[in-house]
């Protein structure tokens, strides 16, 4: 077992998968902005026998990120686990949206994957062997009013093949998971931001899944899990769309 580093675990689809890697044995480093909800988040995985720490960072800072792992090197240990799913919602159709809008989306999701995945992987080389887990979107297709969170996640699935093809050597995999619709706080707020309610927008997704049901936090991180397994060695550079039917 080895110390896995979350971020963006302070609720939603990071909370179950930090939750979930330290069921699997690991130790968890719990990165978040909101440094009061990833205590939480540490505390119930303290709670259950693994060590946790929670540490406020902001990704997109080299510098706070540098900070971030150097406290995780110091009190769990070396990552051998980077699971990069900080994210954050700025949706607005392109005529409407602002340069803030851009680069904020830009910033977190693909600036903070490359700062943070930078961070960690000469631990990984240095003892050859490493898990990269990326969360893209199906948004990545394509999606009206998420130009640049389209754009964030589609970078994010050549930035993981490009990984996978620089580490590989190294016994170091990257993958990515594309969630489909998955019920969060940020889908919840992009309820509110099309004027319906959060079960409205539930039932409308739903109606268009072929399971006939919303995903939720623990589908994610059981695809999470699978990619951080000792016997996932040879699978590297993948994308897994989790969305209860096919996309492509």
């Amino acid at each position: 077992m080895t110390t896995a580093i979350v971020t963006g675990a302070a609720r939603g689809i990071g909370a179950a998968t930090a939750l979930r890697l330290a069921a699997d044995g690991h130790d968890i480093a719990v990165i978040d902005l909101d440094e009061a909800a990833a205590a939480a988040t540490a505390s119930a995985i303290n709670e259950s026998g693994r060590r946790a720490i929670a540490i406020a960072a902001d990704v997109a800072d080299a510098v706070s990120v540098e900070a971030a792992v150097g406290r995780v090197v110091s009190e769990l240990g070396a990552p051998g686990i980077l699971v990069n799913n900080a994210g954050v919602l700025r949706d607005n159709l392109l005529f409407k949206m602002s340069e803030s809008d851009w680069d904020t989306v830009m910033n977190v999701h693909l600036r903070g994957a490359f700062l943070m995945t930078k961070a960690v992987q000469s631990y990984m080389v240095d003892a050859s062997w490493g898990r990269i887990v990326n969360l893209s979107s199906t948004s990545a297709l394509g999606n009206r009013g998420q130009a640049n969170y389209a754009a964030a996640k589609a970078g994010i699935q050549g930035f993981t093949k490009t990984l996978a093809i620089e580490l590989g050597r190294y016994r170091i995999t990257a993958n990515a998971i594309a969630p489909g619709f998955i019920q969060t706080d940020m889908t919840r707020a992009t309820a509110e931001r099309l004027g319906v309610s959060f079960e409205q927008l539930i039932e409308a997704q739903v109606s268009q899944i072929p399971v006939s049901r919303a995903g939720v936090p623990d589908d994610i991180a059981a695809a999470v899990s699978f990619f951080c397994r000792e016997e996932a060695g040879f699978v590297s550079g993948q994308v897994l769309y989790v969305a209860g039917g096919p996309k492509s």
